[in-house]
């Protein structure tokens, strides 16, 4: 393979796969969407992931290429009316932002309750939600390798800089992390932080180790390189010193874990992925994998199965199913709670105990993760059991409570509770836990995703 080329909108039909496959509509939707939900690829997804001979059915075209029906038909024709009537890029602009913002670019409270404050300073690339965790959004490591179509992060790439969290003050993080000693786990996300250069990453880290942060424990990664961009473990020109990196980091007794998106077993297939995943373990880092599960993309149980059997080969842990958040195009990924249940279920079954460390299905929604335990009947009413992953208290966690069943539900604002009651448990805390934020309806009658 050549070296590392990237592809947008702009060289679109400059791909040979492309150029050779798709047809002028085919085009036009792709540009149609891609002016509202960012497009992004690389040499590496398009020959070595993605299946040109049924590329319309392909897991991974669908997955990085915008398809039309991602937008629904108003949002559609309202983009597509503008690149006919050669509109110009700041009109363009305009529709896609008046588009964005109907598309819940936020979802959980995450721009409004989850960004914390040190000595009167917002820390615009911080989310703090759950006690022992924070986020970290390196501004040098907002953008990714390859766009997912379904990212719930998708506000990070679309230049409306009012809706992207990002910072570079190591300085502010650190006095963050000795100000909450509950804190044990940094999480580097974007983006994708490791699309970040070696001597980038390197001030980030060797600044954590030099702190001795006694409450810091792990440092995470959540990233998808491993699968849209493997080199960067083995070829790339700075692989073998971000590997001693993560060396560094472990010596120094803090944990280097991957939060790795495999989104469809057939990101596991090639050398280069298994060779990238051996170097990274060899560092002593860990390999957790997750992903939502979502339609046209991985709704059945054989292919999470064969999935999770495959990274556990691979010496990965498996560790999450995901629903897939409220935003952007859900509507086209959305499963159904209950189908989602039955799919992790028939998936967990099929493999052994060894994989069985994923959890899910999980909603992250405003309170906290949501896992769907199943559905049963209890005093003769059918009902959704479910439970607290993580909550914004932490004694919500682990917790069983029922909703009404509700066959088409697919997010937790779609749920009521069961046997009469008129709210969740939680849902008198949550309004006066979160963090200060702009409320859409008056509390009773707000829905847990408020």
């Amino acid at each position: 393979m050549k070296g590392y080329q990237s592809y947008t909108l702009r060289n679109l039909r400059q791909i040979p796969q492309v150029k050779n496959n798709l047809s002028e509509e085919e085009l036009f939707n792709i540009e149609v969407v891609g002016n509202i939900l960012p497009f992004k690829a690389n040499n590496y997804v398009v020959e070595e992931l993605i299946d040109w001979e049924n590329y319309r059915e392909d897991p991974i075209f669908i997955l990085t290429f915008p398809q039309k029906d991602m937008l629904r038909p108003g949002h559609y024709e309202e983009m597509a009316r503008a690149l006919r009537s050669g509109a110009r890029k700041p009109e363009l602009k305009l529709v896609a932002r008046k588009i964005r913002m109907e598309l819940n670019p936020h979802p959980a409270g995450q721009l409004a309750h989850n960004v914390p404050s040190i000595e009167d300073v917002k820390l615009t690339g911080v989310q703090h939600k759950y006690r022992e965790t924070m986020l970290f959004f390196p501004s040098q490591g907002q953008t990714c390798h390859a766009y997912c179509t379904f990212c719930f992060r998708w506000p990070q790439f679309v230049g409306m800089n009012e809706l992207k969290f990002a910072m570079r003050d190591t300085e502010l993080i650190i006095r963050y992390l000795r100000a909450n000693p509950q804190i044990t786990d940094l999480l580097f996300t974007g983006g994708d932080p490791l699309i970040m250069k070696t001597k980038i990453l390197h001030n980030y880290i060797e600044a954590l180790i030099e702190a001795r942060l006694p409450n810091l424990r792990t440092i995470r990664f959540g990233t998808k390189a491993l699968s849209y961009w493997p080199q960067r473990f083995v070829t790339d020109e700075d692989a073998d010193e971000l590997l001693a990196l993560f060396e560094r980091a472990q010596k120094a007794g803090i944990h280097i874990a991957f939060m790795a998106h495999f989104n469809h077993p057939n990101e596991l297939q090639t050398e280069m992925v298994a060779e990238a995943i051996q170097r990274v373990r060899n560092t002593g880092a860990v390999i957790r994998t997750q992903s939502p599960i979502m339609r046209n993309i991985n709704d059945n149980a054989e292919d999470w199965a064969n999935m999770w059997q495959k990274q556990v080969d691979l010496g990965c842990v498996p560790y999450y199913m995901f629903i897939a958040r409220d935003t952007g195009a859900q509507h086209y990924f959305a499963v159904k709670l209950e189908r989602a249940w039955r799919i992790f279920r028939q998936a967990y079954q099929k493999v052994s105990g060894i994989a069985r460390t994923v959890r899910g299905p999980s909603m992250s929604a405003g309170p906290g993760k949501v896992q769907i335990l199943g559905v049963s009947e209890v005093a003769g009413e059918k009902v959704f059991v479910l439970q607290f992953l993580q909550g914004r208290n932490p004694d919500w966690v682990a917790r069983p409570f029922f909703a009404q069943y509700d066959p088409n539900a697919i997010w937790l604002d779609g749920l009521y509770p069961a046997f009469g009651k008129k709210k969740f448990f939680f849902e008198h805390e949550y309004p006066i836990i979160r963090r200060p934020g702009p409320v859409a309806k008056p509390v009773s009658q707000q829905r847990v995703s408020v």
